[in-house]
């Protein structure tokens, strides 16, 4: 064979195994690809090692359809995050395996097709907590990407759980979730999951995702292979209790490394609300709860909905609204949910396009909101219940706020004051940094508190 004979050869046992497209951009795997071409024209690549290992050979398998040439066979490469075989329940354990039916209706309704499959910064993400007994103990950490908006809200649930559902004797105070422990931080995930998959089933079901060690269906011609989904098995409960007992137990295939955490729990989440109830819950302007930006896949406003209300309707306006162009209805928050959300985006408020959140997302049941701030997502809490309930209590009142990120090492403080006087933007001076002038979370919080003022207690504004 010649040199680029081989070269045909690996780059397609590349692409098989998707390893090289997780790992690298287009423009760096084009430039792996020019550099191998070289390399084999110089004779001075060395064929791939022909050990195999078990994990390996199970992500290397071609469909039936279309068996692989012999010489491929002794190729193997190993594929980037393959969950670990400590992190994969027995086949036993008496979930129902994936169908091709069913993991083919699942890609369709994250990507709008069946040959998308999740990248490496989705892969690696999982619900991983802050230092125990810390500051920041009730945190999670995240980093920037589209797995971030599932973490975060997840972390208002766990927000949540801390606060106002964790006992009667403990204290709904920021200091009360600075003493969490391990243990702690395990039934905090675990009941936040489990609130946002049962909300998600009408209060009526959960179904849980987690990896078996054998794959359940061989892949046809119309589906890409990804190496975990085809290993899935799907655990069913009519009782909450019963819901969050079962997730506590396997807690840990949702916060170790390699786990695929995030991913198994948003596949929970999708046959909790299961495939059909998406499909009614979206409208004629999304199809599919992920699009495609700048590289990464990212949560669509109907996948964000889906979280916080158990509905995935892709608008933020409360109700039902109409599409004049298309003459179909466009579907908004139809309840309050324990959990708000308000949004701010700088460039959308310059041009004129930043959706008006509805009343049933900004007054939560609980004072808790996700924050969208210029496409970054963060948390914004109060520990007084009675916030959202009491008018008197909007007068003056303390916000915390978290953005999920490491460089954040304390929560912030944020004093709100909405009586005495009010903020004005300074429409005459078009000078200096905007961000510096109205911050962004300050702006956020004004689409909830029109004209408050905002004090940082002497810490820097950030979002």
């Amino acid at each position: 064979m010649d040199a680029n004979g081989e070269l045909d050869e690996i780059l397609q046992r590349v692409a098989d195994l998707q390893k090289w497209r997780d790992v690298f951009d287009s423009r760096g795997y084009a430039l792996f690809s020019l550099f191998l071409r070289l390399e084999l024209q110089q004779g001075c690549v060395k064929r791939p090692s022909e050990k195999k290992s078990d994990e390996d050979g199970e992500d290397s398998s071609h469909p039936a359809s279309r068996p692989p040439s012999t010489s491929a066979q002794s190729h193997q490469f190993t594929a980037p995050y393959s969950i670990p075989q400590a992190l994969a329940v027995s086949a036993s354990l008496g979930g129902q395996a994936m169908s091709p039916e069913l993991a083919v209706s699942l890609r369709t309704v994250l990507f709008g097709n069946t040959f998308h499959i999740f990248n490496y910064e989705w892969k690696k993400s999982f619900f991983k907590f802050r230092e125990p007994f810390s500051e920041m103990a009730y945190a999670l950490e995240t980093e920037r990407g589209g797995a971030c908006a599932v973490q975060m809200v997840v972390q208002a649930h766990i927000i949540k759980y801390l606060l106002f559902n964790r006992s009667a004797e403990s204290d709904c105070t920021i200091q009360s979730m600075m003493t969490v422990g391990e243990m702690e931080q395990r039934k905090a995930l675990a009941a936040a999951l489990t609130d946002i998959l049962w909300a998600a089933g009408e209060e009526e079901t959960v179904t849980v995702c987690l990896v078996t060690s054998e794959r359940c269906f061989t892949p046809h011609l119309n589906y890409k292979l990804d190496s975990f989904t085809e290993r899935l098995q799907l655990f069913t409960f009519k009782k909450k209790e019963e819901a969050r007992a079962f997730i506590y137990e396997h807690i840990q295939c949702f916060r170790e490394e390699g786990s695929h955490g995030i991913i198994l729990f948003l596949y929970s989440l999708i046959f909790s609300r299961t495939i059909d109830r998406i499909q009614t819950d979206l409208d004629c302007t999304t199809t599919q709860l992920l699009h495609l930006r700048f590289g990464n896949f990212v949560c669509r406003q109907a996948l964000i909905n889906l979280l916080l209300t158990g509905r995935a309707t892709p608008h933020v306006f409360n109700g039902t609204s109409h599409c004049k162009e298309q003459d179909k209805p466009l579907y908004g928050v139809l309840t309050r949910s324990n959990v708000g959300y308000l949004l701010w985006n700088r460039d959308q408020v310059n041009h004129a396009q930043l959706p008006l959140v509805g009343s049933m997302l900004k007054t939560p049941k609980l004072p808790i909101w996700v924050c969208n701030i210029n496409g970054t997502y963060s948390v914004l809490f109060g520990t007084n219940c009675s916030l959202l309930s009491d008018w008197k209590m909007e007068h003056l009142f303390l916000l915390y706020f978290y953005n999920g990120q490491p460089t954040q090492l304390n929560t912030t403080t944020l004093s709100i004051d909405t009586h005495s006087h009010h903020w004005e933007a300074d429409s005459n001076d078009s000078q200096g940094d905007p961000e510096k002038k109205f911050p962004s979370l300050e702006m956020t919080i004004r689409t909830k508190w029109e004209g408050a003022v905002i004090d940082w207690n002497g810490t820097v504004p950030f979002f």
